[in-house]
């Protein structure tokens, strides 16, 4: 779907804005995933202003600093029509730049600036002293640094004490809520149904890049197979890709860790045990690394009496649809898919796809908490706390899992199966979260309410029990506007 308009990113879009009627230049920091949208929301904010971006080369064995001050250069006299411009030093481009930019309602836009700034230690304090001495004069200027090695971002930048008191905002960018999401699917000769589009959204996420190459006159299937099991589809080469940009030569570190999460969320100790290591600094930065990069989530669980979350209890989850289902399904496929012999007939025909895709769903109900407030009514003054639970076994008490919780400042426990079926959901679901529910230690004074979140329908059975306080029909939040 090339040429497909701007979509969502409302509030974003409205936090940015307010900095131009600031009245003092400003100092912004954009970070998130890869293909996540953060280049095209800093352009379509910037399009009232004189608009400036500069990117650095992507990472490879022949960058050098050198080489990126020559891009760097070549670039600015391309935007400014300058005939010549020596590179020698960063601080006379900066001051070019400055110069260029001291007047005005200005953006100036330094994308993916890891690959910029990474081969040269004085970059970020040449910068700093840019900001300080030249850039800030102008009171209508914004500088928006942006970039995907958001670790980086964090250790450098965000983190250094060159930056402290400088930076404006931050905005980390999140994948489009559902109903955006939705909004690609439209179309001419659109097939697809709400439960085919959340089979998509199992493999995409809500990133916009993947998003903007499926093609709503084409079944799921057909969707899947382009992208997915035939050569030179996208999704055949994208996790090398981003892995290798993100990561480097580390990049299988990362991968053993993320393969690990494919199949359950884990904690730390599991993830070393498995791993065969001892717990060390090094597997604690590659994780930090991975949910600061947005790929993981590190799920706190809390204590039920006080609220308060466990600063030692928390499970690591894959949170990336699109990593597990290469990891899972495509990975193992290249060679045959490299020389065109894989047969590709229907996702639901995968080897464990109903676990798998209990797991993609999970997460996009995850990214998309607050559709499942408004269904609840709650606002969120009225939350302690929510995340996926975990009660470890002891010897006064039993383990359990619950999908998603929700302890309000009322004392109610909102407890939320998740469930994703091609079938109608059946009774035998009461049982199954009962059982949860009777190991799970409720304090003295609390009540509980059991909510099931689905996408094709419940039985009668199902209704006609008043088990659950709510039944969520999750293809709902693709009405939305």
């Amino acid at each position: 779907m090339s040429g497909v308009k701007f979509i969502g990113r409302r509030e974003e879009l409205a936090e940015l804005q307010r900095y131009e009627r600031k009245g003092t230049a400003s100092l912004i920091v954009v970070k998130g995933r890869r293909r996540i949208g953060k280049s095209t929301l800093v352009e379509e904010f910037a399009r009232a202003c004189s608009f400036y971006e500069f990117s650095g080369l992507a990472p490879s064995g022949k960058a050098t600093k050198q080489s990126q001050l020559d891009e760097f250069a070549n670039q600015m006299r391309l935007v400014f029509n300058i005939s010549e411009i020596k590179a020698h030093d960063w601080t006379d481009l900066f001051l070019l730049l400055a110069t260029k930019t001291a007047k005005g309602k200005v953006v100036v836009f330094l994308d993916e600036i890891s690959w910029i700034g990474s081969k040269d230690p004085d970059f970020l304090g040449k910068l700093k002293n840019a900001w300080d001495l030249y850039f800030k004069r102008n009171p209508e200027l914004i500088l928006i640094i942006c970039g995907s090695a958001s670790a980086w971002i964090e250790k450098n930048i965000l983190s250094s004490t060159a930056f402290l008191g400088r930076i404006s905002y931050t905005l980390t960018l999140e994948e489009l809520p559902l109903n955006d999401c939705n909004k690609f699917f439209e179309g001419a000769g659109s097939k697809l149904s709400a439960y085919d589009k959340f089979k998509i959204l199992s493999i995409t996420g809500g990133v916009p890049r993947y998003l903007e190459e499926v093609q709503p006159r084409y079944s799921v299937e057909e969707n899947i197979h382009n992208l997915c099991f035939k050569k030179g589809g996208l999704f055949t080469h994208e996790f090398k890709d981003i892995f290798s940009d993100l990561f480097g030569p580390r990049s299988e570190k990362y991968k053993q860790i993320v393969r690990l999460l494919v199949y359950e969320n884990l904690e730390y100790a599991a993830i070393c045990e498995r791993l065969n290591v001892e717990k060390s600094g090094l597997i604690s930065e590659y994780l930090n690394d991975l949910v600061t990069s947005g790929f993981v989530s590190k799920d706190y669980t809390w204590n039920l009496k006080t609220g308060i979350a466990s600063p030692l209890l928390f499970n690591y989850r894959l949170k990336d649809n699109y990593l597990r289902f290469y990891l899972k399904y495509i990975e193992n496929k290249l060679g045959e898919i490299e020389r065109n012999l894989y047969q590709f007939r229907s996702i639901n025909l995968l080897p464990g796809w109903a676990t798998i895709m209990g797991l993609q769903f999970e997460n996009l109900v995850m990214n998309n908490r607050r559709y499942i407030h408004k269904r609840l009514r709650l606002s969120p003054d009225d939350i302690v706390a929510e995340n996926p639970f975990f009660q470890r076994s002891g010897s006064r008490q039993q383990g359990c899992q619950i999908d998603y919780m929700i302890q309000t400042r009322t004392n109610i426990l909102y407890i939320c199966e998740i469930k994703f079926s091609r079938n109608e959901i059946k009774k035998e679901i009461i049982k199954e979260v009962s059982t949860k529910i009777d190991r799970l230690v409720v304090p003295r004074g609390f009540s509980y309410c059991p909510v099931i979140i689905h996408v094709n329908g419940v039985s009668d059975s199902v209704i006609d029990s008043n088990y659950f306080t709510e039944i969520i029909d999750f293809s709902d939040i693709l009405k939305m506007e």
